[in-house]
């Protein structure tokens, strides 16, 4: 087996360091060793980023679509397309469908990236000020800084879609990929390099945590992704966008027969193997919740357990160990609950070092919230009953809440709570996303300012 060199990619080529870092498959098995940067030299590197002027506006466009293409069409950093999306699956336990479903949806993301931004363009403002004609006034929409820090997370590819458009502004990025999944920030990167982007624009940083604090301090603004450390670490940072659970939730109102929806929300749930923010994790029913939580039971128990590089694979994959801790976890949460799918279950041994995990459906007497916020990165679903009288209160803090209703006063109510970032009314699946929809609000809109400006002359 030979084992992939991922070297730091940085402004005059590429790094490597004495320390390196070994990543291993879900079965343990050595498959890459990646360059760690020290502090120092990141802090350096991201100045040198800082130098660097913005590549004009037509050259951007063009580079991004010619990545975009490239990730998918080309030979990157000595790998094909298949054999990426193999890697990736396997050290990610992501089924290799999903990945590379994913993965081409990246590639489908960075190309449209410079139009993704402009529905979050104020519509008085310009991104140019010669475009404000002599002897008026206008908002110029202005970027926030120069260099843009990104803790990639490596649960799925899928993450990569979003920051490429802080590139489309001008900013200089700087990457700090997942050590759980290094190759696909490592291969857009690179495609990036390979069409049309300088090395100063766009930097590839493998770091531990004192690095990954140093690109926080060097860069002006800067993307996490994590649990709820990360976000007690950053939530106090303006200058952080922190990308959180999603804890994302299903309500049904008494007016709707959730057998018609069963579809819609089983898929939801296992969708993606269970392990996107954007996969439902809670489901709140005004009616008849035990017998919902039962039919979603029976749908997900007929899921095969399969390794991840099999194509028909839908759950994902852990090393065995770490399957075992989950199930211990999932067992503490569930006391006081109805197991309908318990944790006695999830553990699927594949007999190499890897477990594949098996969905979970527990039924709550009542909308506990400490419960309905648990997320874990499989299928694994909390359902409890619901009362409206009781309001939003339980739905709050939940990136996506799909509304199964024909309340009009119940869509506004989620609408309108601020901790409610997205609202799908109808039988649409939580992880649905499509161009000018925005995700946890639009990355321009942490990115980018408006500044007044008056022209004389």
């Amino acid at each position: 087996m030979i084992v992939i060199d991922l070297p730091g990619l940085v402004p005059n080529g590429e790094y490597r360091s004495r320390r390196r870092e070994v990543i291993t498959d879900t079965a343990g098995v050595p498959v890459a060793e990646l360059s760690v940067a020290p502090p120092l030299y990141i802090a350096r590197t991201i100045a040198a980023q800082r130098k660097a002027t913005a590549l004009p506006v037509d050259q951007r466009r063009i580079a991004l679509a010619r990545a975009g293409a490239a990730f998918v069409d080309s030979t990157v950093a000595g790998l094909d397309f298949e054999s990426y999306v193999q890697l990736a699956s396997r050290v990610s336990g992501l089924p290799i469908a999903v990945a590379r479903t994913q993965a081409i949806e990246v590639s489908e993301a960075v190309g449209v990236a410079f139009d993704s931004v402009q529905p979050a363009r104020p519509v008085g403002a310009v991104p140019d000020w010669a475009a404000v004609p002599p002897g008026q006034a206008g908002a110029i929409w202005s970027r926030r800084g120069e260099v843009f820090g990104v803790h990639a997370s490596g649960n799925a590819p899928g993450v990569h879609g979003l920051w490429p458009q802080a590139l489309a502004l001008g900013y200089r990025v700087a990457i700090r990929p997942s050590r759980r999944e290094p190759f696909t920030a490592h291969r857009l990167v690179t495609a990036l390099r390979n069409n049309g982007f300088r090395d100063d624009d766009v930097t590839y940083l493998p770091t531990d945590h004192a690095g990954a604090d140093e690109i926080i301090r060097s860069a002006d603004l800067a993307l996490v992704y994590g649990g709820d450390d990360v976000v007690a670490k950053y939530g106090g940072n303006p200058n952080v966008f922190v990308n959180g659970p999603g804890r994302t939730k299903i309500v049904l109102t008494a007016d709707q027969d959730w057998r018609a929806h069963l579809d819609v929300i089983v898929d939801s749930i296992a969708r993606l193997g269970g392990m996107a923010c954007v996969n439902t994790t809670a489901v709140l029913v005004e009616a008849d919740a035990a017998g919902l939580a039962a039919a979603i039971a029976q749908r997900l128990r007929t899921i095969e357990a399969l390794p991840a590089d099999d194509e028909r694979a839908v759950l994902p994959t852990q090393p065995l160990a770490n399957a075992e801790a989950i199930a211990r976890r999932v067992a503490a949460r569930a006391a006081g609950t109805t197991a309908l799918l318990g944790a006695e279950q999830i553990v699927a041994d594949l007999g190499d070092g890897r477990a594949a995990l098996r969905p979970a459906v527990h039924l709550l007497a009542g909308p506990d919230p400490e419960k309905l916020g648990t997320e874990l990165p499989f299928p694994c679903v909390w359902i409890a009953p619901w009362a409206r009288a009781a309001g939003v209160a339980v739905l709050r803090n939940s990136l996506v809440v799909g509304a199964f209703t024909e309340d009009d006063s119940l869509v506004t109510a989620l609408l309108e709570e601020p901790t409610i970032a997205n609202v799908y009314r109808g039988p649409v699946p939580t992880y649905y996303t499509a161009t000018g929809l925005p995700h946890d609000g639009f990355l321009a809109d942490f990115l980018m300012r408006t500044k007044g400006f008056v022209r004389r002359g």
